[in-house]
């Protein structure tokens, strides 16, 4: 009998990102009931407009703005680990939309406490110290997918897509099978893209 085999996710996430939280949500539900390691990285939406001319002024406001949670996130892995990374997302991403805190500068010192994080990371939200390292891993996501898609990108037994943009969060064995369905299409080298109009917006829990 072959030996069963661990499966795989790099996520790519930018934390202010709700699409981005919801589907790190399933991917924890994942890991409940099926065998699989999950490997977290950094993206940014500011990186990833940070060249467009044409965005409203009201999302190239947010985008200056989020410069400063995912700074904070690569601090954090570049000086505690990559553990740090995933209880800092944990921690800010609830903030950010469970708890619905809109001053990014109050989300990430609510966050660092949280995650038992030093107070001091927060001054890397307006530092470019560490922004050579987050331009990297953002470039890792991205170059897997291509330039015209968002957060998150999931690398699923080392083929990446955008997504799955999901609205709800699936539980238990739904959030298996779901995982099932998603390795099963990775599997296939010649499946690109399934899209469909979103009517709804993400839930954060």
């Amino acid at each position: 009998m072959a030996e069963a085999t661990t499966n795989t996710a790099d996520f790519w996430f930018d934390p202010i990102c709700p699409f981005a939280w919801a589907t790190s949500r399933w991917l924890e539900e994942v890991q409940q009931v099926r065998d699989i390691t999950v490997t977290w990285h950094v993206m940014s939406l500011s990186v990833l407009n940070e060249n467009k001319d044409d965005l409203p002024e009201n999302y190239r406001e947010m985008l200056e703005r989020g410069w400063g949670p995912v700074r904070v996130v690569t601090a954090a892995g570049e000086q505690h680990g990559q553990d740090a990374v995933k209880r800092l997302y944990d921690a800010l991403g609830t903030q950010l939309h469970v708890n619905k805190v809109e001053d990014y500068t109050e989300a990430i010192r609510l966050a660092l406490d949280d995650a038992g994080l030093p107070a001091d990371l927060a001054d890397y939200a307006t530092q470019e110290v560490y922004d050579e390292q987050l331009r990297a891993s953002h470039e890792d996501g991205i170059n897997r997918v291509g330039q015209d898609v968002g957060t998150p990108v999931v690398a699923f037994n080392g083929t990446a897509f955008f997504g799955p943009v999901i609205t709800r969060i699936p539980r238990g064995e739904e959030a298996g099978t779901l995982w099932d369905a998603t390795v099963t299409l990775a599997g296939f080298p010649g499946f690109f893209e399934l899209k469909r109009s979103r009517t709804e917006d993400p839930q954060a829990s």
